[in-house]
């Protein structure tokens, strides 16, 4: 395999990886996929080259998707709800030194952004169940829990500055949901009052109005000079085309 290729820095170079979707989320079922997300650390020498090297990675595995530790340090501080959520995520299957103080940065990338994401992320999803009620008479009813799982989630982090995202003792009234036998009137009224509460948590949340960008900023140059200063295979293909 050359070792440019982005499935070698999937499996050379992750730094952290986990299992989310419903599994993590403790929503899964028996016909569950395992959604697999990682982050890997591009050697340094290959930002020598004109060819930079990819911000993400879909694959190898499959349901398998991976960003580099760049991309994902500007995501997380943006307060993507995928980012953040995967650095809670309470399945870790992969996990070294440079993913443990990336682990150890998660407080430094929550901040009241959050609502603004969630929030935006909500609305779009509501848009897309609210047409399908029009079209079909009833909403997807998966997509229907997850919408009610991330504006509890989004809530319960503007109250409290933590996001948890295993549901917990709510399992069986989501799943009810998406089996569809909850009225959807009724789910309708749950995600009415999750965001109302959301955006009255907003007002009062412990979290900073922006998140640590220095310190994030001061991890991410200190893991690109430790890869510079330790020789790597991948310094081979800086090499290429010379005498």
């Amino acid at each position: 395999m050359h070792p440019q290729t982005p499935e070698a820095l999937v499996r050379d170079h992750t730094v952290y990886s986990c299992v989310m979707g419903s599994r993590a989320f403790g929503l899964a079922t028996e016909d569950s996929d395992t959604d697999r997300r990682g982050v890997f650390l591009a050697p340094t020498a290959l930002y020598w080259r004109f060819e930079k090297p990819p911000t993400h990675v879909e694959g190898p595995g499959e349901e398998q998707f991976s960003w580099e530790l760049e991309r994902f340090c500007e995501l997380a501080l943006r307060a993507n709800p995928n980012i953040l959520e995967c650095l809670h995520s309470p399945l870790v299957e992969r996990l070294d030194d440079t993913g443990r103080e990336l682990l150890s940065l998660r407080g430094a990338f929550l901040s009241r952004r959050a609502y603004e994401t969630f929030t935006r992320y909500a609305h779009g999803q509501r848009r897309k169940l609210d047409a399908d009620v029009r079209t079909h008479g009833a909403p997807r009813w998966k997509h229907a829990m997850h919408l009610l799982r991330l504006l509890t989630s989004a809530r319960d982090l503007l109250r409290t500055g933590a996001l948890t995202i295993d549901v917990g003792e709510a399992r069986a009234s989501l799943l009810a949901v998406k089996r569809g036998e909850v009225p959807w009137r009724e789910v309708e009224a749950r995600m009415n009052r999750l965001a109302r509460e959301g955006e009255e948590a907003a007002r009062h949340s412990p979290l900073p109005d922006e998140p640590d960008r220095p310190r994030v900023e001061d991890f991410l140059i200190r893991t690109r000079r430790t890869s510079a200063l330790h020789p790597d295979p991948y310094d081979e293909v800086v090499q290429e085309g010379k005498p």
